[in-house]
C-alpha cells in the first residue's frame, strides 16, 4: 500500500511506509520511552524493544569480534610482532584508495609508537593497476624481511611468488578470495572461501585493526604495553564509510567511535584535510564519505598514488598541510573530469537499461581510469542497476570499475568472467569490483555479465520504492528531534537515515543554486515553515515538479539535517522526492 497515496512521484517512485508488523514493533519501542519518529525508524531497522537501549548506545567492547576467529590471524600477528622485536625491515604494499591508505597508516602509526618504521609502496593506478605486481614485490622482497599487503593480495598468486625465498608476506585483505590462496605466510581475509562469512562486511582497515588488537594482546601477554588502538579508530571509521561497508553491528560501533576520535583533531593529516574541505560542525559519516574520502581518493585517481597514505600517516603538520592542499586541488580536477564522463556514460547506459538490460554499462576511449568507479556509482544511483564503466587506455586495454545494488553480487560475477577468459583479470566484493579487458572482448564480456546478473534478478528491478519512516508536520522538525534521531546513527550503506513525509505543503520560495540544485521554503500543514535543499533537482525531476505545482499542494519527502551557517544551526530537509497532491491516489 502506498504512503499518502503516492504511487508515482516526481522521481518515478512509489512511497511506502512500515508494514503492520513494523507498526506494532514501533509502538512497543515507543513504550520504552523513545520518541515515536525514532521508534518507527528503529522498527524499520528491525530493532527489538529489549535491544533499543543497546542499539542507541553501541559499545565496541561488546561488538568487537575475537581477532582469532579469522583464519591465519595468529600467524599474521605473531610474524608482525616478531618483525618489530627483531628490528627487521618491513614494507607495506597498499591499495591506492581510502581503505588501502588508512590500512597502511594504521600500521605506520602502530609501528612508529614502538620506534619502528616501514616502507610504504602504493602502485600507480595506470602503470601498474590494482594490487601487487611481480616487479614491485620482487624489489621490495630484496630489501625487506617482511611485506604486509593491505586491501589487496588475495588473488595475487604470481606477484607474491616473486617474494618467495627473499621475504615473508602477510596479506590483510577483504576482497573475495578464489579457490586457492596465494603463496603467503598468512592470508587474513573474512572473504576467503573457507571463512563462514560472519565478518564479510569488514573493510580492510578493520581487518588490519583486528590484527593490531591481537598483536597488542601478545605484547601484553609478554608483560609489555602496546600502542593505544582506540586513538586509531578515526582511520578505521573513515575507511569503513569511504569503502561503503554496511554500517551494521561492529562497523557501526567502529564508525561511531571513530567520529569521536576525529573530533579531537589529533591526527595532522585529517585535521589539515578537514580544514581545506571547510568542514564545519562536528564530524559525521557524511563528512567522511563526501568531504574527506573523495579528497584522499583523488591522489590515487588522478595524482600520485601514495598521497593519501602519506597524508594519513604523517606526524608533521607542515607536510600535512601541503599534502591536504594538493589533494584538494586534485579533487577539483577529478570532479571536472567525472562530470564530462558521466554525461556521456549516462546517456549510453540509460538506452541499454530502457532496452531491458540487467546491466547499465558504458565504455569510452580516453576515459580516465581514476573516475570510472565514481561514474559507475552515478549510473547505479540513477538507474538502480548494477553498473560498469570502462575507460580504454592509450595502450588499448580497457580498465573498468563496477558497482552493484542490494541483493546482486557483482564481484562474484566478475570473477566468473575472469575465470571464463572474457577478462584479463577481475575481482572485488559483492558491491564493487574492478576489471581489465581487451577492447575486442568488451561487448561479449558485458553481455555475459548482464546475463549473469539477470539470473540474480537485476533485470526485473524497477525504480526503487521510497521508504518512509513517518509523517511529520513542519513544526515537528526541530533541532531536538534531529538530535534524537542522530542517536540511531551513523547513517550510510545498509543503515539509511530516517526519512519523513510532509503532507500538503506549498512552495513559498524556490531558487536554483549551484549546478542543477534547488533551495525551497515550504509552508502549510499548520504553523511554521520548512527549509529544504534538493541536490540534482534538475536531473531528478524535482525542479520540474516544483514548477508544475504553481502553488498547488504537494507532499514532500526527505531526511532532516542540521544546516550550520555562521555559527547558527537550523533544521533543513534534504529533499529527495515530491508528489503533487492532484497526482496521487489519495
Amino acid at each position: 500500500m502506498s504512503w499518502l497515496g503516492v504511487t508515482t512521484s516526481a522521481t518515478g517512485r512509489r512511497w511506502i511506509g512500515l508494514d503492520a508488523e513494523q507498526d506494532r514493533l514501533a509502538e512497543a519501542i515507543a513504550q520504552t520511552g523513545q520518541p515515536l519518529p525514532l521508534a518507527r525508524h528503529m522498527a524499520r531497522r528491525g530493532v527489538l524493544p529489549e535491544d533499543a537501549a543497546g542499539f542507541l548506545d553501541p559499545k565496541l567492547r561488546d561488538l568487537l569480534p575475537d581477532p582469532l576467529t579469522l583464519r591465519d590471524m595468529d600467524k599474521a600477528a605473531t610474524r608482525l610482532l616478531a618483525a618489530v622485536t627483531g628490528k627487521q625491515r618491513i614494507a607495506v604494499f597498499a591499495d591506492y584508495d581510502v581503505d588501502g591508505g588508512t590500512s597502511a597508516a594504521l600500521l605506520i602509526w602502530w609501528l612508529r609508537a614502538q620506534g619502528r618504521t616501514a616502507t610504504v609502496y602504493v602502485p600507480d593506478r595506470i602503470d601498474e593497476g590494482y594490487g601487487p605486481n611481480a616487479p614491485a614485490i620482487g624489489a621490495l622482497a630484496r630489501d625487506h624481511d617482511l611485506i604486509v599487503c593491505v586491501d589487496c593480495g588475495t588473488l595475487s598468486h604470481d606477484a607474491l611468488a616473486a617474494a618467495q625465498g627473499l621475504a615473508d608476506v602477510i596479506v590483510l585483505d577483504h576482497h573475495l578470495g578464489g579457490d586457492t590462496l596465494p603463496p603467503a605466510l598468512a592470508v587474513v581475509n573474512p572473504n576467503r572461501q573457507d571463512e563462514d562469512g560472519t565478518l564479510a562486511h569488514l573493510c580492510a582497515a578493520a581487518v588490519v585493526f583486528l590484527c593490531l588488537v591481537e598483536a597488542n594482546r601478545m605484547v601484553r601477554a609478554a608483560g609489555g604495553k602496546g600502542p593505544d588502538l582506540m586513538a586509531m579508530l578515526d582511520l578505521v571509521g573513515l575507511a569503513t564509510v569511504a569503502d561503503v561497508a554496511p554500517l551494521l553491528g561492529v562497523n557501526r560501533a567502529l564508525v561511531q567511535q571513530g567520529l569521536r576520535v576525529l573530533r579531537d583533531r589529533h591526527r595532522p593529516g585529517l585535521r589539515a584535510l578537514a580544514d581545506v574541505a571547510r568542514m564545519d560542525g562536528p564530524p559525521t559519516a557524511y563528512h567522511l564519505g563526501y568531504l574527506l574520502g573523495p579528497r584522499i581518493n583523488a591522489g590515487g585517481r588522478i595524482g600520485a598514488a601514495d598521497l593519501g597514505a602519506r597524508l594519513l600517516s604523517t606526524d608533521d603538520p607542515a607536510e600535512a598541510q601541503a599534502l591536504a592542499e594538493r589533494l584538494d586541488l586534485l579533487n577539483t580536477e577529478r570532479r571536472d573530469i567525472e562530470a564530462r564522463v558521466t554525461e556521456i556514460a549516462l546517456e549510453t547506459a540509460t538506452a541499454r537499461v530502457e532496452a531491458g538490460a540487467a546491466l547499465a554499462w558504458a565504455s569510452g576511449e580516453g576515459w580516465h581510469p581514476g573516475v570510472v568507479g565514481i561514474v559507475a556509482s552515478r549510473l547505479k544511483d540513477a538507474l538502480n542497476r548494477p553498473s560498469v564503466v570502462i575507460g580504454i587506455r592509450p595502450d588499448g586495454i580497457g580498465q573498468g570499475s563496477a558497482r552493484s545494488i542490494a541483493g546482486v553480487d557483482i564481484g562474484g560475477a566478475i570473477q566468473r568472467l575472469a575465470a571464463e577468459g572474457l577478462l584479463i583479470k577481475g575481482g572485488g566484493h559483492r558491491m564493487a569490483a574492478g576489471l581489465t579487458v581487451q577492447p575486442d572482448k568488451i561487448d561479449a564480456a558485458m553481455e555475459r555479465l548482464s546475463d549473469l546478473l539477470a539470473r540474480q534478478g537485476a533485470a526485473t528491478i524497477g525504480p526503487r520504492d521510497l521508504r518512509i519512516d513517518a509523517t511529520l508536520m513542519p513544526r515537528a522538525a526541530t533541532n531536538d528531534l534531529v538530535g534524537q534521531l542522530e542517536r540511531a546513527g551513523p547513517f550510510g550503506q545498509g543503515a539509511s537515515a530516517p526519512r519523513f513525509a510532509f503532507p500538503d505543503l506549498r512552495v513559498a520560495h524556490a531558487r536554483p543554486v549551484g549546478e542543477g540544485h534547488l533551495k525551497v521554503t515550504f509552508t502549510g500543514g499548520g504553523p511554521g515553515r520548512l527549509d529544504a535543499i534538493a541536490f540534482r533537482a534538475t536531473s531528478s525531476g524535482i525542479a520540474d515538479a516544483v514548477t508544475r505545482a504553481a502553488g498547488a499542494p504537494m507532499h514532500v519527502a526527505g531526511r532532516l539535517e542540521l544546516n550550520r551557517w555562521q555559527g547558527r544551526e537550523n533544521v533543513q530537509l534534504k529533499l529527495e522526492d515530491i508528489a503533487l497532491v492532484s497526482e496521487t491516489d489519495a
